[in-house]
């Protein structure tokens, strides 16, 4: 069973200003991880980012939280990884 997928409206903000490869991409990578969500470790931040989780797609990064109880990952930000934890 998988996961649903809420967006931020920084997320979506974050999103529109990517290429439409990129989009595509990362849409492609955030539909695989809440397909097989329950199959992998998430990968955790620190720092002024504990409590969020990374999802590595290329030279970007999307950054997430997720419910298990409600079965809903939530993604805050979407970004350059030079940029993205700024």
């Amino acid at each position: 069973m998988s996961y649903s997928v809420e967006l931020t409206p920084e997320a979506l903000v974050n999103q529109e200003k990517l290429t439409q490869s990129v989009q595509q991409r990362i849409g492609n990578k955030i539909n695989w991880l809440a397909e097989n969500f329950e199959q992998i470790t998430p990968m955790p931040l620190s720092a002024n980012l504990a409590g969020f989780f990374k999802l590595r797609v290329g030279d970007y990064r999307v950054i997430y939280s997720f419910n298990e109880d409600l079965r809903v990952i939530t993604i805050y930000q979407i970004g350059h990884r030079r940029e993205i934890y700024d």
